[in-house]
């Protein structure tokens, strides 16, 4: 597991790197291969935020937290991801017992994010493989990054879809017409 730690206008006390390795050992127990984990430390006002990106034989998990020091973000993260997997892999073995040609699909999907800027206009640009998948595997990419929405290929369809979160906490799909 390669980590890299990337501090942004905040000190980050040494030994942090190790105890990071640590607190993800026992994320190593939920994902069998961690490629990477690059994790950002950043400061708001008065709080300390870390993001944590687990690249895991490409599965990307992902996750933000804040507090008043580093040491304390990084545990609550590291909990909430372990929450997040957790979570994750029960649906999934649910589904996998309901429908086992879904097995492998949900491993190859790629994260898109757009960030917001404060003013109109692209301040990103991201561009990644899209790999067939049904909607309820675009579901669980979506947790698994803690994202809003989730663009991906319909296997059924063959057309892009987008996935998003509605407000009540369903989903939405997205299909558009050419």
């Amino acid at each position: 597991m390669q980590i890299n730690l990337t501090a942004k206008g905040v000190a980050v006390p040494r030994g942090m790197k190790e105890i990071a390795e640590r607190k993800l050992a026992k994320l190593q127990r939920l994902l069998r291969q961690i490629d990477t984990v690059d994790i950002t430390c950043s400061r708001e006002r008065q709080w300390r935020v870390v993001e944590i990106a687990i690249n895991a034989n490409g599965l990307l998990v992902r996750g933000e937290d804040r507090a008043i020091d580093l040491r304390s973000a990084i545990d609550n993260l590291v909990d909430k991801l372990e929450r997040r997997i957790k979570k994750s892999r029960s649906k999934l073995l649910q589904r996998y017992r309901e429908h086992p040609e879904t097995r492998d699909a949900w491993q190859a999907a790629i994260e898109e994010e757009i960030e917001a800027a404060p003013e109109p206009g692209l301040v990103r640009s991201k561009r990644f493989p899209v790999k067939p998948m049904n909607p309820e595997e675009a579901a669980a990419q979506m947790e698994l990054l803690g994202h809003d929405f989730y663009v991906f290929r319909n296997a059924e369809t063959e057309q892009v879809n987008v996935l998003y979160r509605r407000k009540d906490g369903n989903y939405g799909l997205i299909e558009p017409e050419f």
